[in-house]
């Protein structure tokens, strides 16, 4: 009985190690796939809220993507598939990717609290200004 279990744990580990793709002749770097990535993740955003926009200017996103990065439609699927098929190294490119949009949401987050705290101390020196004005006038 011990055997067949270190026999078919054997077979597992083995198993585990054999390569389910092959990596491709033009496979697209790591860094590079993470760049697509973000970018399509942030056109796909964009076109969610702006669809028709992108449809009247004929906008499509893939065809951006291609010319942009200089790559094609086979050679952007067989990367994608290959790194799907190392799991860490999938994780790890989208973990990147996330981290990216992460800090660019943070830098508009702290972009829009600096936007409103201008806008407010305008409003409140306006306010003021008005205040002043009306003080002059009442007070001769």
């Amino acid at each position: 009985m011990r055997k067949l279990v270190l026999f078919l744990m054997g077979i597992l580990i083995l198993s585990c190690g054999e390569k389910v793709v092959e990596k491709p002749e033009n496979l697209i770097p790591k860094e590079k796939m993470a760049d697509i990535l973000h970018d399509l993740a942030l056109m796909n955003a964009a076109k969610s809220a702006f669809s028709k926009t992108f449809d009247e200017n004929g906008i499509e996103i893939m065809d951006f993507i291609y010319k942009k990065y200089q790559i094609d439609s086979v050679q952007f699927v067989e990367s994608d598939l290959y790194y799907a098929s190392i799991p860490l190294e999938y994780q790890s490119i989208y973990e990147d990717v996330e981290a990216r949009i992460d800090e660019r949401k943070n830098m508009m987050d702290r972009m829009t609290k600096k936007r409103n705290d201008s806008i407010r101390r305008a409003q409140e020196k306006r306010r003021d200004s008005i205040r002043s004005v009306k003080d002059s006038l009442v007070d001769p």
